[in-house]
């Protein structure tokens, strides 16, 4: 059996074959160039012979050695196809080479490359972090990267708080579901925000989710590796607090993230947490690009003028005193709430006062980011 491909900016924009053996034979050739069309490279290269059987509709026992005969071949094909090159797969956001790693398996090393491909087309990743649960970091991630988007940046929003998941309800998008192509899972769109959640993938809102660690970061690197995001300028990753599996499973999968974004509220409590996001942090050397000290303060919605009602200043203390930087306090708004109960943005449709001017003064810093990147790249 021997396949030949057509390469077209990367995917298999054409695919045959030819055999000499028996019916069955004939038949999974056939699938896996159906099966294998329009893929990446990458992607072509996971192609497995119980993808093939179960699109087949099975084959008796006997003859299923011709479906692994059929993924083996489209596999040594994309090999040869990378041998050709003057580089291997996988590059990543930063034109680095993707190789394969001590102790790595084959099976793992194709499916980092398959991540690596993906994520490749994103230019800033940042995942944002809170040491303790109820300091409004979902908020602060949905402000963040609707900012972004108005900003004239493609953005993507990547909830993956495994049992908590709220990005749909703050954005109105509970009743939204998930469709499958033939690039991957499309993510939904709001406005041209690209958004993607657990969500959209549970028949009630009420339902549940009881999963111990592998599964939710099998979960995770399904959204990373299989979500067709497309060519985004950010990709803005809301994790559930603390520095368990989900943050964990974020910082370990992408290479090259862009940094982490912790938020905290004033109170002691909550800024001693912090202290720990940032150490999790540079345990995983993580740049940290800012502490933001969520709920600092309260806005009259007669007046405008802020009240300090909880103590202020620890998340600038902590930020000082972990040597990162403090991107800023945002203030209490009964318009946050309003809005999130709405499902819109704040900053989009009832954003107004000092609130808002935080919020756009966090957003320019991570606009320079994406300015210093490109100036990176072109070096």
């Amino acid at each position: 059996m021997e396949f030949w491909l057509r390469i077209d900016d990367g995917k298999l924009a054409g695919i045959s074959f030819i055999t000499d053996g028996c019916g069955s034979s004939l038949a999974c050739g056939s699938m896996a160039t159906v099966l294998a069309a329009g893929r990446t490279i990458e992607e072509a290269l996971i192609l497995e012979k119980d993808e093939i059987l179960e699109a087949l509709g099975g084959l008796p026992p006997e003859v299923e050695h011709c479906a692994e005969l059929a993924a083996n071949t489209v596999q040594a094909a994309c090999w040869d196809y990378f041998s050709s090159l003057d580089r291997p797969a996988g590059k990543n956001g930063n034109g680095e080479m993707s190789k394969r790693r001590e102790g790595e398996s084959e099976e793992q090393y194709l499916e980092r490359l398959q991540l690596t491909s993906r994520l490749g087309c994103i230019r800033n990743k940042i995942v944002v972090l809170s040491g303790k649960g109820g300091v409004g970091k979902s908020t602060v991630a949905v402000n963040i990267a609707v900012s972004l988007l108005s900003a004239g940046k493609k953005v993507g929003l990547l909830d993956v708080d495994i049992h908590g998941p709220s990005i749909p309800t703050m954005l109105g998008l509970e009743k939204e579901s998930i469709i499958g192509s033939s690039e991957g899972m499309l993510p939904v769109e709001q406005d041209g925000l690209k958004v993607m959640s657990l969500g959209f993938l549970l028949e009630s809102q009420d339902d549940a989710v009881i999963w111990r660690g592998p599964r939710k970061t099998g979960v995770i690197k399904q959204f990373l590796k299989d979500v067709a995001w497309g060519d985004l300028d950010y990709l803005i990753i809301d994790s559930p607090p603390g520095t368990g599996d989900e943050p964990l499973s974020v910082c370990q999968l992408i290479d090259d993230l862009t940094g982490a974004v912790v938020v905290t509220t004033p109170q002691k409590v909550a800024a001693v947490d912090v202290r720990k996001s940032i150490s999790f942090c540079r345990e995983l050397k993580i740049p940290v690009i800012g502490v933001i000290e969520n709920m600092s303060g309260f806005v009259c919605p007669g007046c405008g003028q802020v009240t300090r009602i909880l103590r202020s200043g620890g998340g600038r203390m902590v930020a000082d005193g972990m040597d990162v930087p403090f991107l800023g306090e945002i203030p209490m708004d009964p318009g946050i709430a309003e809005a999130s109960d709405l499902g819109r943005a704040f900053v989009k449709h009832l954003g107004q006062g000092p609130a808002l001017e935080k919020m756009k003064m966090i957003s320019e810093v991570l606009l320079n980011l994406d300015i210093e990147t490109k100036d990176q790249g072109a070096l």
